[in-house]
């Protein structure tokens, strides 16, 4: 009989994996995305004192598409790459948090790019 794979439990894996790998310092801080069913979340962390720089979501008034669809990670993006340019963050590295980089995620990361965040 064949078991039918936890998800929740694979990506779990994977973000472990990924986070022993890649870690947000002052100079080039960690863009950390999650999404639900509901919402898409994305912040920039330094992980050295343990504190979030920025952050956008779904949630946010400033963002019109109030989903967890391609374009509310567009909005999302360029929202983050926005205020990350208001505190001078140019640098960052993405951490996908075992997502797969297609979808969603990929615009989000796209969107962040063209806003002018670099990773």
């Amino acid at each position: 009989m064949v078991s039918k794979t936890d998800r929740k439990f694979e990506r779990d894996r994977r973000h472990k994996r990924v986070r022993t790998k890649i870690s947000g310092t002052a100079e080039c801080p960690r863009l950390c995305m999650f999404r639900s069913n509901k919402g898409i979340y994305a912040q920039i962390i330094d992980d050295v004192k343990g504190t979030t720089l920025v952050s956008a979501s779904t949630l946010d008034k400033e963002v019109k598409t109030k989903r967890a669809n391609k374009e509310a990670a567009k909005e999302v993006g360029t929202l983050i790459a926005k205020r990350a340019a208001d505190k001078k963050i140019t640098n960052v590295v993405f951490d996908r948090s075992g997502y797969l980089y297609h979808g969603v995620v990929k615009e989000l990361a796209e969107s962040a790019r063209e806003g002018g965040l670099k990773f």
